[in-house]
């Protein structure tokens, strides 16, 4: 427990800001796997129409601070290639 009066505001902020950081990681995972889904179809169009989206979730979740800016640029290519793979 905290002994000093900044310590309790710290533990009080960092648990607000995790709730934060589980909801947008959250969003941005199911966001994920709606997308995955539909790559799974095979269907490119119904992909292609979801990528941007899917993008932008992504996007959003690294100025939020959620994950890394490498680790979303690595995501979003690999979202893109496997959209471009499909016939």
């Amino acid at each position: 427990m905290a002994n000093h009066k900044s310590a309790t505001k710290k533990a009080h902020r960092d648990a607000e800001a995790r709730l934060r950081n589980r909801a947008n990681r959250s969003a941005m995972k199911s966001t994920l796997k709606k997308f995955l889904a539909a790559v799974a179809t095979g269907k490119k169009a119904d992909a292609a129409a979801l990528l941007p989206a899917t993008l932008g979730v992504v996007d959003k979740a690294v100025r939020k601070g959620v994950i890394h800016k490498n680790a979303a640029n690595r995501t979003k290519s690999r979202l893109t290639m496997k959209v471009n793979a499909l016939a």
